[in-house]
């Protein structure tokens, strides 16, 4: 699935679920961009977050490059998220003790990481039929 057809996606599910049209500018004349994710809508302090939790691994684990946390097996993951949010919840301005980095910046990044997990299973299994 393009990134067009699921941004039309995201469009058509949110409409059903709150039973109403969501109006875009349909007006493609000056810019081609219905249906296009509009990015803009994401907090930007997330993306910061994230990143800084990724340096900080990069720097950690430096063999295998930048993707290396592709390497992981997702139940990892899984158990990292939910050691952060456990400690989140117990204190929601803790930190972790090796990193020095807030949890809930952890908890992000390992939700975009099963995120991304998710989606690349999400495509092999609708590749395989």
């Amino acid at each position: 699935m393009t990134r067009e057809e699921r941004a039309e996606s995201f469009l058509k599910n949110a409409e059903e679920q709150l039973g109403t049209e969501i109006h875009m500018d349909k007006d493609q004349k000056a810019k081609a961009d219905y249906g296009k994710e509009e990015l803009t809508l994401v907090p930007r302090r997330i993306i910061h977050d994230i990143c800084a939790i990724r340096m900080y691994g990069n720097k950690k684990y430096p063999e295998g490059g930048p993707d290396n946390w592709k390497q992981v097996a997702i139940e990892r993951y899984r158990n990292a998220t939910f050691r952060h949010f456990l400690a989140y919840l117990d204190d929601p301005q803790g930190k972790d003790e090796e990193s020095g980095f807030p949890h809930l910046w952890h908890l992000a990044c390992n939700i975009a990481f099963l995120c991304e997990m998710e989606d690349g299973n999400a495509q092999e299994n609708n590749s395989d039929s």
